[in-house]
Protein backbone atom coordinates (compact mmCIF):
# COMPACT_ATOMS: atom_id res chain seq x y z
CA UNK A 1 0.00 0.00 0.00
CA UNK A 2 2.64 2.33 0.81
CA UNK A 3 4.39 2.21 -2.58
CA UNK A 4 1.26 2.66 -4.52
CA UNK A 5 0.66 6.09 -2.47
CA UNK A 6 4.31 7.11 -3.01
CA UNK A 7 4.00 6.16 -6.72
CA UNK A 8 0.88 8.30 -7.16
CA UNK A 9 2.64 11.27 -5.34
CA UNK A 10 5.71 10.53 -7.67
CA UNK A 11 3.19 11.16 -10.47
CA UNK A 12 2.07 14.09 -8.97
CA UNK A 13 5.72 15.84 -8.40
CA UNK A 14 6.79 14.86 -12.56
CA UNK A 15 3.36 15.81 -14.15
CA UNK A 16 3.95 19.27 -11.59
CA UNK A 17 0.89 18.89 -9.95
CA UNK A 18 3.36 19.15 -7.21
CA UNK A 19 5.72 21.77 -7.95
CA UNK A 20 9.64 21.80 -6.62
CA UNK A 21 9.34 23.87 -3.28
CA UNK A 22 5.77 23.43 -2.40
CA UNK A 23 4.72 21.45 1.13
CA UNK A 24 3.35 18.22 0.99
CA UNK A 25 0.10 17.40 2.40
CA UNK A 26 0.12 16.53 6.43
CA UNK A 27 0.22 13.04 7.26
CA UNK A 28 -3.62 13.31 8.65
CA UNK A 29 -4.67 14.66 5.00
CA UNK A 30 -2.15 11.80 3.55
CA UNK A 31 -4.25 9.72 6.00
CA UNK A 32 -7.51 10.82 4.91
CA UNK A 33 -6.77 10.94 0.86
CA UNK A 34 -5.58 7.15 0.84
CA UNK A 35 -7.57 5.72 3.58
CA UNK A 36 -4.38 4.66 5.17
CA UNK A 37 -2.75 4.28 8.86
CA UNK A 38 -0.39 6.90 10.18
CA UNK A 39 2.55 4.04 9.62
CA UNK A 40 1.52 3.52 5.82
CA UNK A 41 2.30 6.91 5.10
CA UNK A 42 5.14 7.83 6.59
CA UNK A 43 7.11 4.35 4.71
CA UNK A 44 5.64 6.43 1.77
CA UNK A 45 7.20 9.51 2.83
CA UNK A 46 10.51 7.51 3.54
CA UNK A 47 10.62 5.84 0.37
CA UNK A 48 10.35 9.20 -1.83
CA UNK A 49 13.28 10.59 1.02
CA UNK A 50 15.01 7.69 -0.56
CA UNK A 51 14.50 8.78 -3.99
CA UNK A 52 15.46 12.19 -3.43
CA UNK A 53 11.99 13.64 -4.05
CA UNK A 54 11.31 15.37 -1.29
CA UNK A 55 13.16 16.26 2.12
CA UNK A 56 11.51 16.87 5.86
CA UNK A 57 12.38 20.19 7.71
CA UNK A 58 12.37 20.20 11.44
CA UNK A 59 9.01 21.49 12.48
CA UNK A 60 7.58 22.71 9.05
CA UNK A 61 6.65 19.51 6.72
CA UNK A 62 7.88 17.54 4.28
CA UNK A 63 8.46 19.51 0.89
CA UNK A 64 9.41 18.72 -2.88
CA UNK A 65 12.91 19.05 -3.93
CA UNK A 66 14.42 21.58 -6.32
CA UNK A 67 15.75 19.92 -8.77
CA UNK A 68 19.12 21.37 -9.66
CA UNK A 69 21.07 21.82 -12.81
CA UNK A 70 24.32 20.33 -11.89
CA UNK A 71 27.46 22.44 -13.01
CA UNK A 72 30.42 20.84 -13.57
CA UNK A 73 34.28 21.64 -12.18
CA UNK A 74 37.28 20.71 -14.14
CA UNK A 75 40.05 20.07 -11.38
CA UNK A 76 42.48 19.90 -14.18
CA UNK A 77 44.21 22.80 -15.34
CA UNK A 78 47.26 25.24 -15.75
CA UNK A 79 48.85 25.40 -12.25
CA UNK A 80 50.36 28.94 -13.34
CA UNK A 81 46.58 30.08 -13.05
CA UNK A 82 45.91 28.57 -9.63
CA UNK A 83 43.60 25.25 -11.11
CA UNK A 84 40.01 26.56 -9.20
CA UNK A 85 40.85 29.95 -8.41
CA UNK A 86 38.66 32.99 -8.53
CA UNK A 87 39.64 34.30 -11.78
CA UNK A 88 39.15 30.55 -13.20
CA UNK A 89 36.03 29.98 -11.33
CA UNK A 90 34.14 33.27 -12.88
CA UNK A 91 35.51 32.74 -16.33
CA UNK A 92 34.09 28.65 -16.11
CA UNK A 93 31.00 30.01 -14.91
CA UNK A 94 30.56 32.63 -17.50
CA UNK A 95 31.44 30.33 -20.42
CA UNK A 96 28.96 27.89 -19.20
CA UNK A 97 25.86 30.83 -19.43
CA UNK A 98 25.73 31.21 -15.70
CA UNK A 99 25.95 33.62 -12.78
CA UNK A 100 28.55 32.87 -10.93
CA UNK A 101 28.98 35.29 -7.06
CA UNK A 102 31.88 34.99 -4.99
CA UNK A 103 31.89 36.43 -1.11
CA UNK A 104 34.30 38.80 0.09
CA UNK A 105 36.95 36.40 1.74
CA UNK A 106 37.30 36.17 5.58
CA UNK A 107 40.64 36.64 6.39
CA UNK A 108 42.13 34.83 9.88
CA UNK A 109 45.37 34.60 11.45
CA UNK A 110 45.40 30.88 12.89
CA UNK A 111 47.40 28.22 14.48
CA UNK A 112 47.76 25.67 12.25
CA UNK A 113 45.88 22.77 12.87
CA UNK A 114 47.04 18.68 13.00
CA UNK A 115 45.89 18.48 9.44
CA UNK A 116 46.72 21.88 7.96
CA UNK A 117 50.19 21.52 9.25
CA UNK A 118 50.41 18.07 7.80
CA UNK A 119 49.82 19.10 4.20
CA UNK A 120 51.51 22.10 4.30
CA UNK A 121 54.59 20.33 5.93
CA UNK A 122 55.09 23.00 8.95
CA UNK A 123 54.97 22.88 12.77
CA UNK A 124 51.60 22.11 14.37
CA UNK A 125 50.28 25.06 15.83
CA UNK A 126 52.32 27.48 13.51
CA UNK A 127 50.66 30.51 12.23
CA UNK A 128 48.97 30.66 8.95
CA UNK A 129 46.71 32.80 7.00
CA UNK A 130 42.99 31.36 6.04
CA UNK A 131 41.31 32.77 3.55
CA UNK A 132 37.50 31.76 3.66
CA UNK A 133 34.75 32.59 0.65
CA UNK A 134 30.89 31.29 -0.33
CA UNK A 135 30.40 30.62 -4.01
CA UNK A 136 27.15 30.77 -5.36
CA UNK A 137 25.66 29.63 -8.77
CA UNK A 138 22.53 31.25 -10.35
CA UNK A 139 22.36 32.38 -6.68
CA UNK A 140 22.25 29.01 -5.10
CA UNK A 141 24.98 28.13 -2.56
CA UNK A 142 27.82 26.06 -4.77
CA UNK A 143 30.78 25.73 -2.83
CA UNK A 144 32.64 26.34 0.64
CA UNK A 145 36.41 27.46 0.10
CA UNK A 146 39.15 28.15 2.50
CA UNK A 147 42.80 28.52 1.52
CA UNK A 148 45.48 28.38 4.04
CA UNK A 149 48.86 30.04 3.44
CA UNK A 150 52.29 29.62 5.41
CA UNK A 151 53.35 32.74 7.36
CA UNK A 152 56.35 32.87 5.39
CA UNK A 153 54.71 34.35 2.59
CA UNK A 154 53.81 37.76 4.68
CA UNK A 155 57.51 37.48 5.69
CA UNK A 156 58.62 37.65 1.98
CA UNK A 157 56.55 40.74 1.68
CA UNK A 158 52.86 39.18 -0.12
CA UNK A 159 51.29 41.04 2.58
CA UNK A 160 47.88 41.14 0.40
CA UNK A 161 47.20 37.71 1.42
CA UNK A 162 46.26 39.37 4.73
CA UNK A 163 43.61 41.70 3.34
CA UNK A 164 40.34 41.58 3.74
CA UNK A 165 39.06 41.95 -0.02
CA UNK A 166 39.76 39.65 -3.22
CA UNK A 167 42.83 39.68 -4.63
CA UNK A 168 42.59 40.54 -8.19
CA UNK A 169 44.03 37.66 -10.70
CA UNK A 170 43.99 35.29 -7.66
CA UNK A 171 46.49 34.75 -4.79
CA UNK A 172 48.28 32.12 -7.16
CA UNK A 173 48.93 34.86 -9.55
CA UNK A 174 49.83 37.75 -7.14
CA UNK A 175 52.22 35.20 -5.69
CA UNK A 176 54.27 34.95 -9.27
CA UNK A 177 54.06 38.10 -10.73
CA UNK A 178 54.74 40.50 -7.84
CA UNK A 179 57.53 38.09 -5.89
CA UNK A 180 58.40 35.16 -8.97
CA UNK A 181 56.89 32.36 -6.69
CA UNK A 182 55.12 30.00 -9.28
CA UNK A 183 53.05 27.70 -8.59
CA UNK A 184 54.63 24.48 -10.73
CA UNK A 185 51.71 22.11 -9.97
CA UNK A 186 49.16 21.06 -7.41
CA UNK A 187 47.59 17.50 -6.09
CA UNK A 188 44.35 16.67 -5.21
CA UNK A 189 42.83 14.60 -2.27
CA UNK A 190 39.14 13.91 -2.77
CA UNK A 191 36.63 12.45 0.22
CA UNK A 192 33.20 12.03 0.26
CA UNK A 193 31.57 12.67 3.76
CA UNK A 194 28.45 14.20 5.39
CA UNK A 195 27.86 17.65 5.79
CA UNK A 196 28.37 18.97 8.66
CA UNK A 197 25.90 21.46 10.07
CA UNK A 198 27.62 24.96 8.84
CA UNK A 199 27.91 23.23 5.90
CA UNK A 200 24.28 21.81 5.71
CA UNK A 201 22.90 25.37 6.96
CA UNK A 202 24.44 27.12 4.01
CA UNK A 203 23.58 24.31 1.63
CA UNK A 204 20.39 24.23 2.80
CA UNK A 205 20.40 20.11 2.58
CA UNK A 206 20.09 17.89 5.44
CA UNK A 207 22.61 16.65 8.08
CA UNK A 208 22.30 13.33 7.34
CA UNK A 209 24.25 12.17 4.72
CA UNK A 210 21.42 11.77 2.31
CA UNK A 211 23.20 14.08 0.09
CA UNK A 212 26.74 14.08 0.89
CA UNK A 213 29.80 16.47 -0.18
CA UNK A 214 32.84 16.13 -2.24
CA UNK A 215 36.15 17.66 0.04
CA UNK A 216 39.09 18.41 -1.99
CA UNK A 217 41.97 19.17 -0.95
CA UNK A 218 44.54 20.95 -2.95
CA UNK A 219 48.05 21.62 -2.28
CA UNK A 220 49.95 23.90 -4.28
CA UNK A 221 53.87 23.33 -5.14
CA UNK A 222 56.49 25.53 -6.36
CA UNK A 223 59.41 24.33 -8.74
CA UNK A 224 61.51 23.42 -5.59
CA UNK A 225 58.27 21.26 -4.04
CA UNK A 226 57.97 23.45 -1.61
CA UNK A 227 53.89 23.75 -0.27
CA UNK A 228 52.70 26.77 -0.96
CA UNK A 229 49.06 26.53 0.03
CA UNK A 230 46.77 24.35 0.89
CA UNK A 231 43.05 24.85 -0.25
CA UNK A 232 39.83 23.04 1.25
CA UNK A 233 36.68 22.78 -1.40
CA UNK A 234 33.78 21.38 -0.54
CA UNK A 235 30.91 20.31 -2.93
CA UNK A 236 27.28 19.33 -2.05
CA UNK A 237 27.15 16.46 -4.88
CA UNK A 238 23.66 17.46 -5.52
CA UNK A 239 24.64 20.33 -7.93
CA UNK A 240 28.09 19.08 -8.66
CA UNK A 241 30.00 17.16 -11.07
CA UNK A 242 34.01 16.61 -10.94
CA UNK A 243 35.77 16.19 -14.01
CA UNK A 244 39.35 15.24 -15.27
CA UNK A 245 40.91 15.47 -18.46
CA UNK A 246 43.78 13.84 -18.97
CA UNK A 247 45.89 13.95 -22.16
CA UNK A 248 44.83 15.30 -25.94
CA UNK A 249 41.28 16.19 -25.16
CA UNK A 250 38.96 19.16 -26.45
CA UNK A 251 38.59 22.10 -24.14
CA UNK A 252 35.71 22.41 -22.51
CA UNK A 253 32.85 24.48 -24.50
CA UNK A 254 35.12 24.42 -27.64
CA UNK A 255 33.57 23.00 -31.06
CA UNK A 256 34.12 19.75 -32.50
CA UNK A 257 36.29 20.18 -35.91
CA UNK A 258 33.66 19.76 -38.54
CA UNK A 259 30.52 19.96 -36.55
CA UNK A 260 28.62 23.00 -34.96
CA UNK A 261 27.75 21.83 -31.83
CA UNK A 262 30.26 22.09 -28.40
CA UNK A 263 31.98 19.44 -26.24
CA UNK A 264 29.56 19.51 -23.86
CA UNK A 265 30.32 20.83 -20.03
CA UNK A 266 28.43 17.66 -18.41
CA UNK A 267 28.68 14.24 -18.20
CA UNK A 268 26.58 12.21 -20.37
CA UNK A 269 23.79 11.33 -17.22
CA UNK A 270 24.37 15.16 -15.56
CA UNK A 271 20.57 14.68 -13.96
CA UNK A 272 20.35 15.68 -9.72
CA UNK A 273 21.41 12.50 -8.38
CA UNK A 274 20.84 10.75 -4.82
CA UNK A 275 41.99 28.79 -4.39
CA UNK A 276 41.12 32.41 -2.79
Amino acid sequence: MYRQIADDLRAKIDAGDLPPGVQLPTEIELMEQYSASRNTVRDAIKLLISRSLVETRAGQGTFVIERINPYVTTLTGDPASGGGDEIVYIAEVTASNRKSEISEPRVELQRASRVVASNLRIEEGAQVISRHQERFIDGLPWSLQTSFYPMTLVQQGATRLLEARSIEGGAVAYLAQTFGIQQAGYRDTIAVRAPDENEARFFKISTDGRVSVFEIFRVGFDKKGNRLRLTITVYPSDRNRLRIDVGAVPRRGSQIAGRGDTTGDAPEDSTPGPGS
